[in-house]
């Protein structure tokens, strides 16, 4: 049996996650406790529940402990079958968080995969927008062999949530390395603008206004989709991303998100800066992207290499827990000013 000590490292909701997975996949029993000690409400939130009872439903697991606040759980898990599942956060929790969970698992299914999540956060604080999922976590992730399709239905924001997406994913069995070690040169900037019944103040159009004042300062310029969405009459929000190509593969992402009293240009504004701070640096794949990486490379066959500015409390973490659950091995070294991270055959 698999036992973790949820208030190592970060103490995060980011071990719950990542552990669930891997043991998901491996089909190894699971014992985890002081799960989110570290936090300022410990134990499982309602989008870890669901995340937790979703991973259950997709690999066909035992659990003990599944309870809102719950500290300590166990988890059995079975084969993976795939097909179709319905998770329902039932609060703004996020969305794209659980999606982070449960993505690995339909990977090893055995059959496609089709993820229905309800009443969640799509654009909620503390985690990646729905469409950095989307324009930068997805594409990389096809790059390894995951082929996905996600369906955004409903824009969910904070306070309640709402928000409804449909994922699916086709099992590839064996996930391919990715080698991410030169920047090279820009070849474009993308982005989408959201707001969900802001049009009449122009919300989507003024925060893209603001990200490519900004961009074009610094010589660079973006083609940045609007959009007003109308699909959620019960929550108001918005949201802006932003991507980075270049000629040698680099993939690098930027977000941000409305919030009350937070004015549409500090939204672009913030998304912008967080672009350029990825692209200045010269990385291959933004901070959370790093740390989101890692189960899959741990999980690939052969080496895989990429280059991040900031070596955060999750990239520690989700490194310390695949060499802990997987046995595999990685190599962090400083290049100029960058982190090298390896995955050594």
């Amino acid at each position: 049996m698999i036992s973790i000590d949820g208030s190592k490292k970060s103490g995060s909701g980011t071990i719950l996650r990542l552990s669930i997975a891997l043991a998901s996949i491996i089909k190894e029993p699971l014992h985890i406790y002081n799960v989110r000690r570290k936090r300022p409400q410990p134990g499982l939130r309602p989008q870890h529940l669901e995340a937790v009872l979703t991973a259950a439903k997709l690999c066909n697991a035992e659990v003990e402990g599944a309870t809102l606040g719950s500290e300590e759980l166990w988890f059995k898990p079975g084969d993976i079958t795939g097909g179709d599942i319905n998770a329902e956060i039932g609060t703004a929790g996020s969305i794209p968080m659980l999606i982070m969970t449960i993505l690995p698992i339909c990977a090893f299914a055995e059959r496609q995969v089709r993820l229905r999540i309800r009443r969640g956060g799509t654009d909620v604080s503390n985690a990646p927008t729905i469409n950095y999922v989307q324009y930068v976590m997805l594409r990389l992730l096809e790059r390894m062999n995951i082929k996905t399709r996600l369906m955004i239905h409903k824009y969910g924001y904070y306070p309640k949530g709402m928000g409804e997406v449909t994922l699916e994913v086709w099992p590839c069995q064996k996930l391919s390395s990715i080698r991410l070690d030169e920047f090279g040169s820009i070849k474009r900037i993308g982005g989408i603008s959201v707001c969900t019944f802001l049009e009449d103040r122009r919300v989507a159009d003024r925060q893209a206004k603001a990200a490519n004042d900004y961009l074009r300062e610094r010589g660079f310029e973006a083609n940045i989709r609007i959009v007003n969405d109308r699909s959620n009459p019960l929550q108001k929000g918005s949201s802006l991303v932003l991507w980075a190509e270049t000629d040698k593969g680099a993939l690098l992402g930027g977000d941000a998100i409305g919030e009350l009293k937070k004015p549409s240009e500090s939204v672009g504004r913030e998304a912008a800066e967080n672009l350029v701070k990825e692209v200045n640096a010269k990385a291959t794949v933004d901070v959370h992207m790093a740390d989101i990486l890692v189960p899959y490379v741990a999980l690939a066959y052969d080496e895989s290499v990429y280059l991040t500015r900031s070596m955060t409390d999750h990239l520690d973490t989700n490194i310390w827990l695949a060499e802990e659950i997987l046995g595999v091995k990685f190599h962090i070294s400083k290049v100029n000013h960058l982190y090298k991270i390896e995955k050594r055959a």
